[in-house]
């Protein structure tokens, strides 16, 4: 069985979360693409990614999270999903060059945020839930922190899939015990682990 990964803002294929599944969920192939920058590029590049991986589950965090929800036709958890990247003013400033928190395959150590990228992610935002299926509904299932102070998407979730919000004991960015106590769990429950 396969699960894919989608990491958050800043981040790389290559996070400690990664490493922590592959650790905590031995009996599945755990794989993460780095995500491009741009929600123009990185919709359609996720798109095909899973369309020729064929994941069982897809898990994303944050700004992964986000794309994940839009994988329509599998299974996925959510976690602390950033559904409003264009508004996040802490995150979201155009003409700012920030650091990748891990490496790149392509060995990119920085991006810069433009005008144009919030444009695309605003334009997306306005689009994502569009395509939701009863499949979907049935099989979309989010994580939410209840310390997370940099997200709070519960009830914008609730609305599109009533019934799959929960809350564990967490922060926006996942650690080992969160991991262990909420999305492992999850994972094996949703696959039948």
């Amino acid at each position: 069985m396969k699960l894919v990964y989608f990491h958050g803002f800043m981040s790389s294929g290559a996070s400690g979360t990664v490493a922590s599944l592959r650790r905590m969920l031995p009996e599945l192939e755990v794989i993460a693409p780095d995500i491009p920058v741009d929600p123009a590029q990185a919709l359609p590049y996720l798109q095909e990614y899973v369309k020729l991986e064929q994941p069982d589950i897809i898990v994303g965090t944050s700004m992964g999270g986000m794309y994940a929800q839009q994988m329509f036709g599998y299974r996925k958890i959510c976690v602390n999903p950033a559904f409003n990247m264009s508004t996040m003013s802490k995150v979201m400033r155009a003409n700012k060059t920030y650091p990748f928190q891990n490496g790149r395959k392509d060995g990119a150590r920085t991006f810069t945020i433009t005008g144009q990228i919030v444009r695309n992610f605003n334009m997306m935002e306005r689009q994502q839930f569009k395509g939701i299926t009863d499949f979907d509904r049935e099989n979309t299932f989010g994580l939410f922190g209840i310390h997370d102070t940099t997200v709070n998407t519960y009830d914008l979730f609730q609305k599109h899939y009533p019934g799959h919000a929960m809350r564990f004991d967490g922060e926006h960015r996942l650690n080992d015990k969160s991991l262990k106590a909420a999305v492992v769990p999850l994972v094996r429950s949703i696959l039948g682990l």
